[in-house]
């Protein structure tokens, strides 16, 4: 291994947080924030990454969003439902995450600086790398999801984007998994501009 914090495909795993259908139509920049945790979950198949999801209350808040569960479920995602904001509070998924036994996540998921900060916060707390990806997480109010991010950077996440991270994973072109991540990364998504 050339660099201890790089990513690692080896070490990794994709955690996808409360996209639920009932949370997702008041979310700043929902569309793209989608867009961007539909790439990770699809990359997560070319990378063999583990998948875990969380669900917060949905009895309340409802299920996942139908676009997202689907990916979910092509890659094998586990799904979790949960009371307390942080992901950790669910006795399953700590338990999930352990059984995984790699040490670096890379979270996704809605809302920045409720339960991604504190899910985070708590990885971070359990000594695991943490990767955010800014384009891939949200929260109804550009403050709050602003603040959030530069508090997670300071306890010792890293904050980067979806592609970055892919990319990072990748570490080389000219590969079988290059070139499925390409494909996925080329596919058009919402936001994107066309060339001129």
């Amino acid at each position: 291994m050339l660099n201890a914090l790089r990513l690692d495909p080896d070490r990794c795993l994709v955690l996808v947080i409360d996209f639920q259908e009932k949370l997702l139509p008041f979310i700043a920049d929902r569309e793209r924030i989608l867009e961007a945790a539909r790439l990770l979950i699809r990359c997560a198949a070319v990378f063999e990454l583990p998948v875990v999801v969380t669900e917060q209350y949905p009895k309340g808040i409802g299920a996942t969003d139908a676009g997202l569960a689907g990916e979910i479920e092509r890659v094998g995602g586990t799904v979790f439902d949960k009371m307390a904001f942080s992901s950790c509070g669910c006795d399953r998924v700590r338990d999930r995450l352990r059984e995984i036994d790699r040490d670096q996540v890379i979270v996704c998921g809605i809302e920045t600086h409720v339960c991604v900060q504190q899910t985070t916060l708590d990885l971070l707390s359990m000594e695991y790398h943490v990767c955010v990806c800014a384009d891939a997480v949200g929260s109804r109010r550009p403050m709050d999801y602003a603040v959030a991010l530069d508090r997670m950077r300071h306890a010792g996440a890293v904050v980067t984007t979806a592609e970055s991270a892919l990319f990072e994973l990748c570490g080389e072109s000219g590969t079988p998994r290059f070139k499925a991540m390409i494909e996925l990364i080329k596919s058009p998504r919402i936001g994107d501009e066309p060339a001129r």
